[in-house]
């Protein structure tokens, strides 16, 4: 490949359905991708070079020898971008591609300008952003960018970094629009990574339980989001509900035949173009969640979250987004010319409409 710019642009996320039980085996969940993006800028450099301004580094440069990745600073600070890198590196190792310098710029409208996160899965979103930007630069015969690669990668690279989830928003960002989703086996890709299965090999076998496919939703269906303005920590939210998990089996396991219920309707109701009944199955996903709150002992709803709903639920129906505790939240309407009255009533409760929108396209790479 030339010494040509490439661009790639990639969607963040939001869950729709079956948050929490996603994480179990044969689970399955609704997302999104929405119009707010994280957007890559590589071409040929004469070093290794990062750049991720907004986190306030213009120049990361690194060394790679037979598929190590050396930093030149502290690389803790940057995680995801880090063990991207490193296993993107050694994947090329593994195919016999020898590297060639970059410069890399990553930059992002996922969160608020003041830095405040909307919950729109920037972590995901980096990954899948870096690994799609280094698979267009190294495309080859070898090296085929295809979409099952971009998300097998990077939910290796998501997964080993942060030690849990479902990697539904690496799934959102990868593939664009809306998605049925069933995560993989975790203890199997473990186990695999542990016995020395390479990634070549790995990227190239079926997953078992991964479960992707792109859905349409009713014609008639919209949906509106609406910001917090306070951010969620989700790995303390899911802590409680892995401690009811232990303590509380059986109302755990009466969540999860709740959560599947809510989630099969809405996808029934999707493959009739029925939009009475997905809106009812995004309430009752709600109500599921508000159980499981009550069970685990956890606040999913906090108070603005349950004011937004109070509103939604006037012209349709509303839910918390993902793991809730802050964040968006989530609202589905069946005529369009009420919008603008909830936006309204959303903005005098102090909560932000974020107008975003679905986008269709996934993971984009395109040549200037």
């Amino acid at each position: 490949m030339d010494s040509s710019t490439i661009h790639v642009q990639v969607p963040g996320k939001l869950f729709v359905a079956g948050e929490y039980a996603v994480l179990e085996r044969d689970q399955l969940a609704i997302v999104l991708a929405v119009n707010r993006y994280m957007t890559g800028t590589i071409q040929e450099a004469s070093k290794h070079t990062i750049s991720l301004p907004q986190l306030g580094y213009d120049e990361i440069h690194f060394e790679v020898k037979k598929g190590e990745v050396f930093f030149s600073q502290n690389e803790k600070k940057f995680p995801f971008v880090r063990n991207a890198l490193s296993i993107f590196y050694q994947f090329l190792y593994e195919v016999g591609i020898s590297p060639r310098p970059f410069r890399l710029t990553v930059t992002s409208e996922l969160d608020d300008k003041t830095g405040k996160k909307f919950g729109l899965g920037s972590s995901a979103a980096i990954v899948v952003t870096v690994i799609t930007a280094l698979l267009n630069f190294y495309q080859c015969k070898m090296i085929r960018p295809s979409k099952e690669l971009i998300y097998k990668l990077s939910a290796i690279i998501h997964y080993q970094t942060q030690g849990n989830g479902s990697c539904a928003d690496i799934a959102a960002s990868t593939y664009g629009g809306w998605l049925s989703y069933q995560m993989f086996q975790p203890d199997w890709l473990i186990g695999e990574l542990e016995g020395g299965t390479s990634l070549n090999e790995l990227v190239k076998m079926d997953w078992p339980s991964l479960y992707i496919k792109r859905i349409s939703a009713p014609s008639r269906l919209s949906f509106a989001v609406g910001w917090t303005k306070t951010a969620a920590s989700t790995a303390p939210m899911v802590s409680h509900v892995q401690k009811l998990k232990e303590e509380a089996p059986s109302l755990y396991e009466e969540f999860l035949l709740g959560s599947r219920r809510a989630v099969l309707q809405i996808l029934d109701s999707f493959k009739r173009d029925d939009i009475d009944g997905a809106i009812e199955g995004f309430a009752e996903n709600r109500r599921v969640l508000k159980k499981l709150s009550a069970y685990a002992k956890v606040d999913i709803e906090t108070p603005a979250l349950k004011k937004f709903i109070e509103i939604a639920n006037k012209y349709g129906s509303g839910k918390s987004s993902g793991a809730g505790g802050g964040d968006c939240g989530i609202a589905f309407v069946k005529d369009r010319q009420h919008i603008d009255f909830m936006l309204k009533e959303w903005r005098d409760a102090n909560i932000e409409p974020l107008g975003l929108q679905l986008s269709n396209y996934g993971a984009i790479p395109s040549e200037e």
